[in-house]
């Protein structure tokens, strides 16, 4: 069963969605395992901000986000988070990783 962490953030649900699925900010915030080259592998496009990042191997790990509006104009992220191999080490870390995540989302609006 996946880690799932939730968290909002004050930032527009597309800034924090670019910001994620951004190749150059992804190893700033995804877990080691899913690093690769930062790219998601899959990218659902329309009214749902999904993406979804996954390593190579059978004890591969995957991450999937969900961006959405909040009602406070801000954005609720979750984060689904697995380690195949069924280890206990995605829980922790799907909460760091969204921690991390509203880092870069506030060093980009800054930069922006």
């Amino acid at each position: 069963m996946p880690a799932r962490a939730v968290r909002g953030m004050s930032a527009p649900p597309e800034v924090v969605f670019n910001t994620a699925t951004d190749p150059n900010r992804a190893s700033a915030w995804l877990p080691e395992p899913l690093r690769g080259d930062g790219s998601p592998a899959a990218e659902i496009s329309g009214d749902e901000l999904r993406a979804r990042w996954g390593a190579d191997g059978t004890d591969a790990w995957s991450a999937e986000i969900r961006v959405e509006p909040a009602d406070s104009g801000g954005a609720r992220i979750e984060l689904d988070l697995t380690d195949g191999s069924g280890g206990s080490g995605p829980d922790q870390l799907a909460d760091q990783a969204l921690t991390n995540l509203a880092r870069e989302v506030a060093d980009n609006l800054q930069a922006g």
